[in-house]
């Protein structure tokens, strides 16, 4: 990060669904704070939550005592998301979306983010910390 962002919010919750409304709450003001428009709103909310459902399905799995952090920065050019959990590592080169042609529920997130993120990338976490995504969206 550079010196001229902004923390515009950080996060600390539980990693359980029923607390990822608080998530989609601060995503959705931050976006707004920063100028997007309703429509790019909606997508980075539902890009970050689908992020944080997969920390809390697959990266803590059956474990219900794990916490995300999301941290939502705006550099000038662009919003960051940060989301930090304390789950084991992740094999994030065996992170896989499925065949969009395959018609079933779920496993559809990764084929979102990526879709509506200008980048996703894994970050090494800080020391003693399991995993650390960057989602970064362009702004105008």
């Amino acid at each position: 990060m550079n010196a001229d962002t902004t923390l515009l919010t950080k996060l600390r919750l539980p990693a359980r669904a029923a607390h990822l409304q608080e998530l989609r709450t601060a995503v959705r003001a931050a976006a707004r704070q920063s100028g997007c428009d309703q429509s790019l709103t909606e997508q980075l909310t539902l890009a970050v939550n689908e992020a944080a459902m997969n920390i809390i399905q697959h990266a803590y799995g059956e474990a219900a005592t794990g916490e995300i952090i999301l941290e939502i920065h705006n550099n000038g050019t662009e919003l960051v998301f940060r989301l930090l959990d304390f789950a084991a590592p992740v094999d994030h080169n065996a992170l896989r979306s499925r065949d969009l042609d395959e018609v079933r529920p779920g496993g559809l997130g990764l084929h979102l983010i990526r879709t509506v993120m200008d980048t996703v990338e894994y970050l090494p976490p800080p020391t003693g910390v399991g995993n650390l995504l960057q989602l970064c969206k362009r702004i105008s």
